[in-house]
C-alpha cells in the first residue's frame, strides 16, 4: 500500500495531480525550484522540498535531486505529471532500483513506445496496422532518399525520437527531399538529440483519433472510446471533441481493439494514449502512443489551509 506520493512537476498539473492524491487518502509530497516557492502548488502539499535553481535543467529534470527529495520527505511513489521526466525510462528505473514506485508505464514500455521506428515494428509484430513507409535504423540520407522514391509522394519525414511536430517535414515533390532530410535531422537533433528518421505515406486530409487505455499489473487493459484531435496548428492540437463526430460504432471497436493490442504489446501499465489517423477511405493506422499517465485527472479534494511541512532548507541539495 501506498502511503506518500512525490509529485515531480509543477504548476497547475502538479497541484491536479495531489487533488486526487489527496482524494485517495495520501500524503502529498511538492518538489519546487526557487523561482516557484510561493505558487499555489507547493502551499498545497502536505510537504516540500525545494531543488535548488530556477531553470528545469537546474530542478524538476534533476534526476538525483528528485530522488534526494523523495528519500529525504520519505515518499513511497512518485507521480511525474506529464512533460518533464514522465517519459524518461531511466528516472523510471531509477525509482524500481530504489524501491520507490513510478506511477507510470515500466521502463520498458516507455523505451520501446519512444522511438517511432521500434514502436512500428513492434505494431506491426502485434497485427495493429501501420502507415506504409520506410523504418531502417541510422538510415543514410541515400537510403532515405531512395525509399523515398520507392514510398512516392506525398512523404512525411519524421524524426524518430520525440515528437511535437519537431522534426518533421511534408515532401510533396521528391525533388525537395534530399533538403527536408537534412533540415528534418538538424532539427531532431537539436530538439531530441538524435537525427535518426523514417519515412511514411502522408495521409493527407486524414483524422486524427486518439485512444484512451488503461492497464493495470495484472494483465487487464481496457480502452475508453475516443477523441478527435484533427484540429490542430503547426502540428500542435487545439480543440479535442469527444466523441468524435467522425467515428462510427464499427470503426470505434475496431480502433478500440487495435489500441489494447498495441497497450498489450508493449506490456503498457497506467494510463496512455494510443494516437491513430484515419484516411478518406476510413482506413486507420497506428501513429504512435503516449503515456500522460494519470496526470489529466483531477480529483474534488478541498483545498488545504495550512502550510506545507517545509524539509530542508534551500542548501541541502546543492
Amino acid at each position: 500500500m501506498l502511503t506518500r506520493v512525490l509529485v515531480a512537476n509543477r504548476g497547475e498539473i502538479a497541484l491536479r495531480v495531489m487533488r486526487t492524491v489527496r482524494s485517495l487518502g495520501l500524503d502529498t509530497v511538492a518538489v519546487y525550484s526557487d523561482a516557484d516557492a510561493d505558487l499555489p502548488f507547493v502551499a498545497f502539499a502536505d510537504v516540500a522540498v525545494p531543488l535548488a535553481g530556477n531553470t528545469s535543467a537546474e530542478t524538476y529534470l534533476d534526476v538525483k535531486k528528485v530522488l534526494a527529495a523523495a528519500a529525504a520527505s520519505g515518499a513511497d511513489a512518485i507521480h511525474p505529471g506529464y512533460g518533464f521526466l514522465s517519459e524518461n525510462a531511466e528516472f523510471a528505473r531509477a525509482c524500481a532500483d530504489r524501491g520507490i514506485t513510478f506511477i507510470g508505464p515500466t521502463p520498458e514500455a516507455i523505451e520501446v513506445m519512444a522511438n517511432k521506428r521500434a514502436a512500428k515494428a513492434l505494431m506491426a509484430d502485434s497485427a495493429v496496422p501501420c502507415i506504409p513507409g520506410f523504418a531502417k535504423p541510422r538510415a543514410s540520407d541515400a537510403e532515405l532518399i531512395a525509399a523515398g522514391n520507392e514510398v512516392g509522394i506525398p512523404i512525411m519525414v519524421k524524426a524518430a525520437d520525440g515528437g511535437g511536430g519537431r522534426g518533421m517535414r511534408l515532401v510533396t515533390d521528391l525533388d525537395d527531399l534530399p533538403d527536408a532530410i537534412q533540415s528534418a535531422r538538424t532539427e531532431s537533433q537539436n530538439a531530441f538529440a538524435s537525427d535518426e528518421l523514417i519515412l511514411e505515406r502522408a495521409i493527407v486530409d486524414g483524422r486524427h483519433i486518439e485512444v484512451q487505455v488503461a492497464a493495470d499489473n495484472h494483465g487487464n487493459v481496457l480502452h475508453v472510446f475516443e477523441r478527435d484531435c484533427s484540429v490542430q496548428r503547426r502540428h500542435q492540437k487545439v480543440i479535442e471533441e469527444a466523441p468524435s463526430p467522425f467515428v462510427t460504432p464499427e470503426l470505434r471497436e475496431s480502433m478500440g481493439t487495435a489500441a489494447v493490442s498495441a497497450a498489450r504489446a508493449c506490456d503498457y501499465r497506467g494510463v496512455g494514449t494510443v494516437e491513430f489517423l484515419v484516411d478518406a477511405d476510413g482506413e486507420f493506422y497506428f501513429l504512435r502512443d503516449e503515456h500522460p499517465l494519470t496526470g489529466r485527472t483531477s480529483g474534488n479534494g478541498t483545498r488545504h489551509r495550512h502550510r506545507p511541512r517545509r524539509l530542508a532548507t534551500r542548501h541541502r541539495f546543492r
